[in-house]
């Protein structure tokens, strides 16, 4: 016969076995144990300091607390399913630990915003974590940027050869695109940094609470207004899958090209074999798992997004079961992250090398210069457009004629057009058509340099 199970002289008797592990959590908000632990030290100081019980049981709730934390980092405190979740299976070991006053220490306060508090508390670490990994994947998109300044690299619209630019210019695009994830958690991280603690279940308590005060032991900016909104709002975590989404948007886009990069087709960088893994049928392969698990783990971010905002759109107020929901979403989301961010960082900075012979014969064997002899046209007084379809026709007559345009005779050019003179062909050279493209944020040699060193000093500014 099951043990009765009471939530309180309201319930007769327990819950089915099988709801009772339907209806469990701690499976998975055992992660939440040390934030859980650090909430509750905070609201066991805050009833002291506020009187509403002494000094002395204060102490002792910290004290067992603090033990509970010591058992679990030692792996001697594993709550089971019979715990329901990891706030009651806390309380519970806190009473065996200290006697009837650990039951004092879920005096004004719910599970409602015990667990609100508790998923920010972990939400707010691990996006000073990820800040981390984002920089450190910054700094080897730097270092690499920094060997590549004056390696050229076939630049592309619509998948098709558009004109050469600098290899460090294409990095650096990441680079951007890193810093602006790295400013939305940072903007993110001031929103979780909000405390529920002492909302209660939705309407606040009539016991005499400071919620500034325990607010300020668990360093949280500021406490929510309204009660209501303090224990339902998951705004906070919606922002950081909508955040973690983009991320991975961007180690996806990156990881796509390095996977056509790798192939032989492109054949613009070598996988070292520490990154990569061969097949077991054909013994010629070297495969970009990483890159490709990296495109592969992107849907499974955004489908946490688009659960929790599923769960969220039909919710009314206050708190819902439907919100345990989210904490796997979030926790897996965390996970992949992290994940993605340090695998890159490992095969950007020790899997993958740039076959520069093979960029510089690419860049050589194309019509990537074509928009260059229409500026150096528009230069001489042409107007651009007619310059732009005289190009055009060039083009077509040297692909008829199996040349490149570099190629053209001096004769041929002027015949084209009187305006063409010897130093077109200099004006063609992908290495000068790169250098010339000098406009603030263009790809020209001088101005890559300085974005490296805007880099770096935002970096180092951080």
């Amino acid at each position: 016969m099951n043990q009765k199970k009471t939530w309180s002289d309201r319930f007769e008797t327990s819950l089915n076995p099988v709801i009772a592990v339907f209806n469990a959590s701690i499976g998975f908000d055992i992660a939440l144990i040390e934030y859980d632990l650090t909430g509750s030290v905070a609201h066991a100081q805050m009833l002291a300091y506020t009187g509403i019980i002494s000094h002395e049981e204060g102490e002792q709730l910290v004290a067992g607390l603090e033990q509970i934390r010591q058992e679990y980092r030692n792996g001697n405190f594993n709550p089971g399913v019979e715990a329901e979740d990891v706030h009651f299976a806390v309380e519970r070991r806190l009473t065996e630990l200290v006697g009837d006053v650990g039951k004092k220490l879920h005096t004004a306060r719910s599970r409602n915003d015990q667990v609100g508090t508790d998923i920010r508390l972990y939400l707010r670490d691990q996006i000073e974590q990820i800040r981390s990994l984002i920089r450190n994947l910054q700094q080897v998109l730097l270092n690499l940027a920094e060997n590549h300044v004056e390696t050229l690299i076939p630049g592309y619209t619509h998948l098709q050869r558009a004109q050469p630019l600098s290899l460090a210019h294409h990095l650096m695009a990441y680079f951007q695109m890193l810093q602006r994830d790295y400013q939305r958690l940072g903007e993110i991280y001031q929103r979780t940094n909000i405390s529920p603690l002492g909302c209660g279940a939705l309407a606040g308590t009539t016991f005499p609470i400071d919620r500034h005060y325990s607010a300020n032991l668990l360093h949280f900016s500021g406490v929510y207004a309204n009660s209501l909104d303090g224990v339902s709002d998951r705004d906070f975590a919606i922002e950081f899958l909508c955040s973690s989404s983009l991320i991975m948007v961007h180690l996806s886009r990156l990881s796509e090209e390095i996977i056509l990069w790798a192939s032989e087709e492109f054949s613009f960088v070598t996988l070292k074999d520490n990154c990569s893994t061969g097949s077991s049928i054909m013994p010629q392969k070297k495969n970009p798992d990483v890159p490709e698990l990296i495109r592969g783990k992107t849907g499974r971010v955004f489908g946490h997004l688009q659960a929790l905002l599923v769960i969220m759109k039909g919710l009314p107020l206050a708190y819902n079961k439907d919100l345990q929901e989210d904490k796997e979403a979030i926790f897996d989301g965390v996970n992949t992250v992290k994940g993605c961010l340090e695998a890159m960082t490992i095969l950007l900075a020790e899997g993958l090398q740039f076959k520069e012979q093979r960029l510089a014969e690419a860049v050589n064997s194309d019509f990537s210069n074509a928009t260059d002899v229409a500026d150096y046209l528009a230069a001489k007084g042409v107007p651009f457009r007619e310059a732009y379809n005289l190009v055009g026709k060039v083009v077509k007559t040297s692909l008829a004629a199996g040349k490149l345009l570099k190629e053209l005779t001096m004769t041929e050019w002027q015949q084209l057009h009187p305006a063409f003179e010897q130093d077109i062909y200099e004006a063609i050279a992908p290495r000068q058509v790169v250098a010339a493209r000098n406009s603030y944020g263009g790809t020209g040699f001088a101005q890559v340099k300085l974005a490296i060193e805007n880099a770096k000093q935002l970096i180092n500014n951080n």
